[in-house]
């Protein structure tokens, strides 16, 4: 039997604790809040689709998630994008049943209903001999996302009118993913999705991945092994080049959003590509100054990875990568979804060498991600046992060393901390205690948009 809404918000307080900064396992393996977050969560959020590279000309589709949901993002005859969810109006099959292509109409396969690329009903098998031609077509066209945006590429939607404009709600979010989706050179929007979209389902809850690019600084033990076998994209030791001295931060942000990265303090051109490969660092040298121009006097961020919440994990250093975390119908069951972004404008043999690079180093089969799956694996499995689930996690590092500063948008905490993952958490708890967007406005103002 499902919850008040007076028992839900009590359970809530109780589950994501603010002042001792505990979050209970229950969120992770309950399977009525799981349900819940279909509606209150996936249902209400922006989401990220795909990249408008994905869908370059009229008739190209991409098959994505919203939540649970399948959709369609497609390019009309007009070059307009469209977010359709992909179900038959008459009885629910999916109009598309191939991961992505190019078409000119989507077509059920059960009864023969079509669809033309703007989502308008446009075919009826026995429209005059069955129907008598009474059937009104303009009424069951796809089912369209409320709104929808390009943000330098990146594709979103939400299915609420009522939620905030994307603008609003991602707010200074965007001045970090600035770091994954504009060009090395400072291009804006200057990325592209190179290659195909990795695939893997795991045993275990989408937040646990979610909380980990949140903020999670503190788990370098996990990819020890990694380091030292020094796997980086150029011939010396770890996993990455350096970038000359730097200072490591956490920002979180409204909303529910987190970004962890670092702040370049000197003057050294940041050389991601292998300097043992004349072309990639010849080209690695050209993008820092161009971007110095291109940038101005913006602090230079080096973003490490973030979360937008609810599943948008990204990854801005190389390998850098958009990496989706799909809730796959239970509370213990993910369906990860990995893009590989590259600048538009680089050379061929740059492109070549960092898609190499990422498939060895992230993804199903890379070094580090096999890591980070194991250690979710197991922590999903422990938070179901019995004397297991009594137990909460503990999120109190740097509680009381959030700052502002002037070059980071966000509330700061320099070096590690973990008010990321649990301001993730105080906006999932403000959003699974409430029935629409003006009660979570109201909560997330009486005790301040931040925990």
């Amino acid at each position: 039997m499902a919850m008040s809404d007076a028992a839900l918000e009590q359970a809530l307080e109780r589950w994501v604790d603010h002042g001792r900064r505990t979050v209970t396992r229950s969120i992770f393996v309950d399977e009525e809040l799981y349900q819940l977050e279909q509606e209150r969560v996936f249902a209400r959020c922006w989401l990220f689709i795909g990249h408008e590279s994905q869908i370059s000309k009229p008739g190209d589709y991409f098959v994505s998630r919203m939540g649970e949901e399948s959709v369609i993002m497609t390019r009309d005859r007009q070059g307009e994008v469209h977010v359709f969810l992909n179900s038959c109006m008459h009885r629910g099959m999916r109009v598309c049943r191939y991961d992505e292509g190019n078409t000119p109409i989507f077509s059920c396969p059960y009864h023969g209903w079509s669809y033309a690329l703007d989502g308008s009903l446009v075919g009826v098998p026995y429209f005059k001999e069955a129907y008598r031609s009474e059937l009104n077509k303009s009424e069951w066209g796809l089912v369209e996302v409320a709104q929808i945006a390009n943000y330098k590429g990146t594709i979103w939607a939400t299915w609420d009118k009522a939620a905030p404009n994307f603008q609003e709600y991602m707010g200074h979010m965007l001045f970090y993913m600035d770091d994954l989706l504009d060009g090395r050179d400072g291009t804006p929007g200057g990325s592209e999705a190179y290659g195909g979209v990795q695939k893997w389902i795991t045993p275990t809850n989408w937040k646990s991945a979610a909380e980990n690019r949140a903020g999670d600084f503190y788990h370098g033990i996990s990819h020890r092994s990694v380091d030292l076998v020094g796997i980086g994209p150029s011939a010396g030791k770890g996993r990455r080049d350096g970038q000359g001295e730097t200072l490591s931060f956490n920002s979180l942000l409204d909303y529910g959003h987190a970004m962890m990265g670092s702040l370049q303090l000197g003057d050294a051109p940041w050389t991601p590509a292998l300097q043992s490969n004349k072309v990639a660092a010849e080209w690695a040298e050209h993008c820092y100054y161009e971007r110095k121009k291109n940038y101005g006097n913006r602090a230079r961020v080096l973003g490490s990875g973030g979360n937008a919440f609810p599943n948008f994990s990204f990854w801005c250093r190389q390998p850098r990568r958009i990496f989706m975390l799909h809730p796959a119908g239970e509370a213990l069951k993910s369906e990860f979804w990995s893009w590989f972004l590259v600048d538009a404008n680089a050379p061929q043999e740059v492109k070549d060498l960092m898609r190499h690079y990422s498939l060895r180093y992230s993804g199903p089969a890379g070094m580090t991600e096999q890591d980070d799956m194991e250690n979710w694996n197991h922590a999903a499995k422990a938070s179901r046992g019995v004397i297991a689930s009594r137990q909460p996690y503990n999120y109190q590092m740097g509680m009381h060393s959030m700052e502002d500063h002037p070059d980071l948008p966000g509330k700061i905490v320099f070096g590690m901390g973990e008010q990321n993952q649990f301001g993730m958490y105080a906006f999932w708890a403000d959003l699974m205690a409430s029935r629409d967007w003006d009660e979570v406005m109201a909560r997330r103002q009486s005790r301040g948009s931040l925990p």
